[in-house]
Formats: structure tokens, C-alpha cells, sequence
């Protein structure tokens, strides 16, 4: 059953309305940005992802809107023009932090729009899967520990839930696609789509080796040893944990992203379970639980 209504008209309707519907009407020239002490601001301005974030939430809405404005389906053309459209409001809001607080960014030329939106929008898409997932679990460290004021913190949450609602969309717009296709077309799909997932994968394993190697690249994973000392074992779990609990609220029909979870899932069975620092509020610091 689950199967058949996968490709259906119903399937594109019911993910298309809930994005469409679950979008949030705001201006980001209308946030107030809260004052900040020394201490935060600095905590803040150390954070080693601005130059990344800012460039690569800048080339994704580009390269989101560049689809919406090709698909020929009106009704995933309106659903993926909403979302280019948040994708360049959260290239906005991170212009409009960085400026407000005096966080340099480096200068990047303007993105030009994808010479294929739909091949760039998968690969967008699974990017953003992989992004995610952590910056769930890292969201809710820095939360729990008051790393930032709370003033700032419910700025950046619906914000986060947008993120869900991107690759809630993504997970099943590729879903859809494959469905269509005939079946003797779905193998070469499966390897393109399997090579885009690849090539996503061997790129945050080398922001995130840049990163160890003292660079301000990959933003999402980068930002974990800013925060407190969590084992392995508790941060992956406190991401599927936040993943879960975001894309819950949705549709129980529709597809859940599945490129990081049951990857995850399954390394949680083979961790050892070790004792967890517990997390300090505010002050930074940590001690065996």
C-alpha cells in the first residue's frame, strides 16, 4: 500500500500541502536581535562557521529557486520556489546576524544559478540531510548548556524546524521522481542518486578534516567541540533524538530522510556505552556524571 501511493498524485499533493502549509510568513529585516554581553558576543563571534554558513546558505537558495523556476509540475513548482525562497531568507538572517554583532565574513563572489536545477537540487537536498541532522543535535546541546541566551536561541529554532520541513520535502520529491520513472530507468537513477550522496559524504569528511586541521570549514560538525564534552555515543544519540522529534509532527505517510538515521541507529547498537559528562548551564564546563 505504502508502496503504491509513493510516485501517486496523493503523495506529491500531501507533500507539497504540508510544506506549503507549515510555512512561517516573517520578514527577517523585522527581527530584533537581542543585546548581548561580552561574554556571549564573544562566545558567539569564536563560533567557527559564519564564512561557511553565510556562502553556502547563500549558493543554496540560488540553486533551489533556479529548480523552481524550470519545473514544469505546477504544483511542485510552487512548493520549491516557497522553499528557494526560505533558503534566501536564511541567507538574509545570517547577512543580518553577522552584521548586527560585527562578525567578519570573507567576501565570495555572487553564486551563479546550477546548469542542471534538478541534479543540483538532489545534491543540495542530501547535503542539507547531512547538515541537519547534526546541527538538530548541536542546537540542543548549546540549549541546554546556555551557551547562548535564550533571547537568541528562539530566534534560531523555527528556523531549524524549517531545515526539517527542507528535507522532509527533499526525502520525498526524490522518492516521487523514482516512482515515475519506469522501472527500467530506476537503476540508473539509484547510481547517479547513489554517486550524488558519495560525493556529499566524501565533502563533509573533508570540511570536517580541514576543520581538525585549525580552517573555519564545515560548519554543522565543526561546531560540536565549541560547545561541551559529549561522548560520541550521547551526541549521535541526542541528533537522532532531535531528528526524530522534528519530522514527527508531520504526515506519518510521508517518507523520513533516511541517508544519516538508521546509519546512526545501527552504530548506537555497536558504541559501547560510556559514562556522559554532564553539561553545565552557562558556565562552560563539565564534570563525570
Amino acid at each position: 500500500m505504502r508502496g503504491s501511493w509513493i510516485g501517486s498524485e496523493e503523495h506529491r499533493d500531501v507533500f507539497c500541502g504540508v510544506f506549503i502549509e507549515t510555512h512561517r510568513p516573517f520578514d527577517p529585516e523585522a527581527i530584533r536581535w537581542p543585546e548581548l554581553d561580552a561574554e556571549s558576543l564573544c562566545r558567539l563571534r569564536a563560533l567557527p562557521i559564519w564564512d561557511e554558513a553565510v556562502r553556502t546558505e547563500s549558493a543554496t537558495a540560488v540553486e533551489v529557486q533556479a529548480l523552481g523556476k524550470v519545473e514544469e509540475d505546477p504544483v511542485l513548482a510552487r512548493a520549491i520556489a516557497l522553499q528557494g525562497y526560505e533558503e534566501g531568507r536564511h541567507a538574509a538572517i545570517l547577512k543580518l546576524l553577522t552584521r548586527h554583532y560585527e562578525i567578519p565574513v570573507s567576501p565570495f563572489p555572487e553564486p551563479r544559478p546550477p546548469a542542471n536545477p534538478r541534479w543540483t537540487f538532489l545534491r543540495t537536498g542530501y547535503g542539507e540531510c547531512l547538515d541537519s541532522f547534526f546541527a538538530f543535535g548541536l542546537f540542543a546541546v548549546g540549549k541546554r548548556s546556555g551557551y547562548f541566551p535564550s533571547s537568541l536561541i528562539d530566534i534560531f529554532d523555527p528556523i531549524l524546524q524549517e531545515e526539517a520541513r527542507h528535507i522532509l520535502f527533499i526525502a520525498n520529491w526524490a522518492a516521487y521522481l523514482r516512482a515515475r520513472l519506469p522501472v527500467f530507468r530506476r537503476p540508473a537513477f539509484d547510481v547517479r542518486r547513489a554517486w550524488v550522496i558519495t560525493q556529499q559524504l566524501a565533502g563533509h569528511a573533508r570540511q570536517a578534516a580541514r576543520f581538525g586541521g585549525g580552517s573555519q570549514e564545515g560548519f554543522t560538525m565543526a561546531s560540536h567541540s565549541a560547545f561541551e564534552d559529549l561522548s560520541a555515543r550521547s551526541f549521535l544519540a541526542l541528533c537522532l533524538s532531535e531528528n526524530d522529534r522534528r519530522l514527527a509532527s508531520y504526515d506519518a505517510r510521508l517518507r523520513r530522510p533516511r541517508l544519516v538515521a538508521p546509519l546512526v541507529r545501527a552504530a548506537l547498537k555497536l558504541l559501547p556505552e560510556k559514562p556522559a559528562r554532564r553539561v553545565e548551564r552557562r558556565t562552560g564546563s563539565s564534570r563525570a556524571a
